[in-house]
């Protein structure tokens, strides 16, 4: 039997949150809880959740910690009723730089966004900036007393996520429990990519996705747009690139300004000097070939200068299309560096080498070379960039540029190096670990989909290879992890198949970059949870 009580008339709301709430004091146990009527400790003087003052003798079990994904680091219980949305209640702000996430809470939970107000009445949501010095600008603090909710926070990436906890307590369990949350995520980097060059996806579906990450608390989504299969993104400086599948720049607008919304930076990545099949189709003459003239699949010449500047003029364009602060330069599986003997096989990139920088300068040097100059490009546009493990060639004249981040996915690449080779030498690290968190469709090449339990029961952002943990003391220089899809069979899955089979496995890998240490529940727990949530 559904309760009307306080939520009569919000069928709507119940319905676009996937859940039905109940009455006043239908609080499910392990939510608020059920007021009791045995004993006085801790009776409650708060204005109950729906705006009616509790009976003086009337007393409520202490709360229990609220039920989301990712678990909140800390809540301090409380004995209270807890808060539960009806219609006519309000979300007020501190702030008019929180009129976003002021306005999606009070659309989700069906409330009135009320505005910048001082005032404070029963039943408010009251988000508010406190912008301390030194804390982490994604933490938060909600506190659930009194018949209202602050949530409260250094920026407004904190409070966003103040209000993903609160909506996911609302949806599972109907109310937000008394007491206080305190909450940070563990690692800065919490990623999903998807690669749209090899498989066009619909805006709309990567729309649904960006929703699905930001209630998740997500801050990252990756866009590989240009492989050898298609080029999926409209372009004015190379029209002739693009495959007849693509976005339009107005849609890419639509995708980053709402992930903007969620707090969730686009990461654009024009993998280079390998995997640029679609600008060859359009430009043979830029085509690696050796010795003898067998071409290099998806590898452009970089001994020619026009290949340079063609990928230049992209990175250029595609900068203003993509504000946020993060790039992907690649870098991995140039055919060239996979060839046995490099300089025999490409007798024209070992004359460059050597032309460049001196006798005895190899291909890898050159190669280097080419990802440090393609740095200097997107550093120029203020851009913090990371590039795929393999990329960072062993070379005896060049270096990689200082500031490059590792993207490290794999330990099967020719030539493999030991995460511990990137971790000594300094560099910060993003765990796509190809073990646990790559989705690649038809699973060739012996990789299989991965699931959720596994990333759950065995994963941490310190195993970056296999399946074996670095040493703890690199923890810091581990940013955090990325799961992505690859597109290598792209028929094999339908844009709705790759959605149901991408669920767990995301929730299993935010788990385990906002919450350090073993998981307190079980997977099956886990798992019923996250159903129970939508």
């Amino acid at each position: 039997m559904i309760v009307a009580g306080a939520f009569a008339g919000t069928v709507g709301l119940a319905a676009g949150l996937g859940l039905w709430a109940s009455g006043d004091d239908g609080g499910p146990a392990g939510a608020a809880g059920q007021p009791s009527d045995a004993g006085n400790a801790g009776a409650s003087t708060v204005s109950g959740s729906g705006g009616r003052a509790p009976s003086p003798s009337r007393t409520y079990p202490l709360s229990q910690a609220p039920r989301t994904i990712p678990a909140v680091r800390s809540h301090t219980a409380a004995h209270g009723p807890g808060w539960r949305p009806a219609r006519g209640k309000r979300v007020v702000v501190s702030d008019a730089g929180l009129a976003d996430e002021g306005r999606l809470i009070a659309s989700e939970l069906g409330l009135t966004y009320a505005g910048e107000k001082g005032d404070a009445r029963s039943g408010d949501v009251r988000l508010e900036l406190n912008r301390g010095g030194g804390a982490d600008p994604e933490s938060y603090t909600m506190t659930v007393r009194g018949g209202r909710v602050i949530i409260s926070a250094p920026a407004d990436a904190g409070v966003f996520y103040g209000t993903r906890t609160l909506k996911q307590e609302v949806r599972g369990g109907s109310a937000a429990p008394e007491g206080v949350v305190r909450d940070e995520p563990a690692k800065p980097v919490r990623g999903f990519m998807l690669d749209i060059a090899r498989k066009h996806f619909t805006a709309g579906w990567i729309e649904a996705r960006v929703r699905e990450l930001g209630d998740l608390k997500f801050n990252q989504l990756g866009l590989h747009f240009s492989d050898d299969q298609g080029f999926r993104i409209e372009s004015g400086t190379h029209p002739e690139v693009v495959s007849r599948e693509h976005l339009t720049k107005a849609q890419v607008r639509k995708i980053v300004a709402l992930a903007r919304s969620r707090h969730i930076t686009v990461v654009p990545e024009i993998d280079s000097p390998g995997h640029l099949g679609a600008v060859l189709t359009a430009h043979p003459e830029l085509q690696l070939r050796n010795a003898q003239g067998v071409a290099a699949s998806g590898a452009v010449d970089i001994s020619k200068p026009a290949a340079a500047r063609i990928v230049d003029d992209l990175l250029d364009e595609y900068a203003d299309l993509f504000p946020g602060d993060q790039w992907n330069l690649g870098g991995d599986e140039y055919r060239a560096l996979m060839a046995s003997s490099p300089e025999t096989a490409y007798p024209q990139l070992a004359a460059a080498a050597r032309q460049r920088y001196g006798s005895g300068a190899n291909v890898a040097d050159l190669t280097t070379g080419w990802l440090n100059d393609r740095a200097d490009t997107v550093r120029a546009h203020g851009r913090t960039m990371r590039a795929w493990n393999d990329g960072f060639f062993r070379s005896s004249s060049v270096r990689p540029a200082a500031d490059l981040r590792v993207a490290y996915w794999t330990g099967k690449e020719y030539g493999a190096r030991q995460p511990l080779e990137y971790l000594s030498a300094g560099r910060e690290v993003v765990n796509y670990n190809d073990e646990f968190l790559y989705y690649v469709l038809g699973q060739p090449n012996a990789f299989v989909y991965p699931t959720g339990q596994r990333i759950y029961e065995a994963w941490t952002p310190r195993v970056l290879r296999g399946t074996q943990a670095v040493p703890a003391k690199y923890d810091g220089q581990i940013l955090g992890g990325s799961f992505a899809v690859w597109c290598d069979l792209a028929n094999s899955q339908t844009e709705a198949q790759v959605a149901a089979g991408i669920r767990m496995p995301l929730r299993a890998t935010v788990q385990k970059l906002w919450n350090p240490g073993p998981p307190k529940q079980s997977w099956a727990r886990f798992k019923a949870l996250a159903d129970r949530l939508g």
